[in-house]
């Protein structure tokens, strides 16, 4: 679009020239049209200078137009279509002036300078759009440069994005690596965990089992510990019962000598090996067992013989009472062996001794065959 103004200009200046060539002379009016016309090619001389001039008549834009806003190109494609028309109306204006040259070339002087000088202010209302157009194109170019500066800034930056986000991916990769691994993890972990809670029930389950046994334990001691502390209780008493009863038993023998008897009279048998006295209830002098307590009491004698045809006969008396008698005979020169016990209620001072029946004997030795025995079961 600059190349066709400066062509338009210098084709307006060749005509200019050429009008006051045949006119001979130049006007003050000339003079000042033909400053005007020198500013104008210094003008155009700046424009053909610039390293945009391809860029501006180029109808395809390229990549560094799109920085541009879509006003200004619109304002540059009106400039173009207005100068295209220009041109357009210049050559119609040179075909008619150069006819009427051919037609009246006597008249052609004053035409052509009234003309011309038309056309100059034509010529400068059209300069001064093109420099205002200029002046907007440079600063669109400048702006073009600072939007191309700042696309560049936006372009590294959009690299150095790409590569953290290259670095970020590379990362969120590996944690999603690792999530995934950790997932794993966590699934074996809560399978152990629910067989760890399954064993925990059953468990809960045994120890519930083990806690209501326990507890029946607990109360079957506690049953047994009141039991055993009654017995104990009861064991104290009777231990002190024990303790306050008397202790009565006896054991003792009749004679080492061998033969006792026969008599013509009965004899109280007196026993003088004693085994055993506890309380001193039987008396080895008199041969009388007397009751220390009021009672009951178990009494036994053993009566012996060896002699043949001798009878052994013993009775046994309680306060003078007979309450047994025992009587046997050695025959074919054999033995004799008489016994018997009995259980007797006695009161405190009662006395129970045997006698030896007139006309029978006993025998004794360290064999200790006749003997006479006594204890209290308890005291009433």
């Amino acid at each position: 679009m600059r190349s066709a103004a400066a062509f338009l200009v210098l084709l307006l200046c060749l005509y200019w020239t050429r009008a006051q060539g045949e006119n001979g002379g130049v006007t003050e009016n000339d003079v000042t049209q033909q400053g005007r016309a020198e500013t104008f090619r210094g003008a155009v001389a700046q424009i053909t200078q610039t390293d945009v001039q391809s860029e501006i008549l180029g109808v395809k834009t390229t990549s560094d137009q799109t920085n541009i806003t879509p006003d200004i190109w619109a304002e540059l494609k009106e400039l173009r279509d207005m100068m295209i028309q220009h041109k357009v109306e210049l050559r119609n204006s040179k075909s008619k002036i150069e006819k009427l040259e051919q037609e009246n070339t006597g008249e052609c002087i004053n035409v052509s300078h009234t003309a011309l000088h038309t056309f100059m202010q034509c010529l400068y209302i059209i300069e001064m759009t093109v420099l205002n157009l200029l002046v907007r194109v440079t600063a669109c170019e400048n702006k073009s440069t600072v939007l191309e500066a700042r696309m560049s800034s936006n372009e590294f930056q959009v690299e150095e994005l790409k590569r953290e986000n290259a670095v970020l991916e590379a990362r969120l990769n590996t944690a999603e690596n690792v999530v995934e691994e950790l997932k794993r993890e966590n699934t074996v972990l809560e399978a152990r965990m629910t067989s760890n809670e399954n064993e925990v029930e059953e468990l809960k389950g045994e120890n519930a089992a083990i806690q209501a046994r326990l507890t029946a334990s607990e109360n079957k001691n506690a049953v047994l510990e009141a039991r055993m502390t009654s017995n104990e209780n009861e064991v104290e008493e009777l231990k002190g019962e024990n303790a306050e009863r008397p202790k009565v038993a006896f054991s003792v023998g009749l004679t080492d000598a061998g033969e006792v008897g026969p008599f013509n009279t009965e004899i109280t048998l007196k026993f003088s090996k004693v085994f055993t006295n506890i309380g001193q209830a039987y008396s080895p002098t008199t041969g009388v067992f007397i009751a220390p307590v009021r009672g009951a009491y178990y009494f036994r004698f053993n009566g012996f013989e060896t002699r043949d045809t001798n009878s052994v006969g013993i009775r046994l008396y309680h306060n003078g009472k007979q309450m047994t008698y025992s009587f046997d005979t050695v025959v074919n020169n054999g033995y004799v062996n008489v016994s018997n016990g009995f259980v007797l209620q006695l009161e405190k001072g009662d006395m129970i001794y045997l006698v030896l029946c007139a006309g029978c004997s006993v025998h004794d030795s360290t064999y200790n065959r006749t003997t006479f025995s006594g204890f209290l079961l308890f005291a009433m």
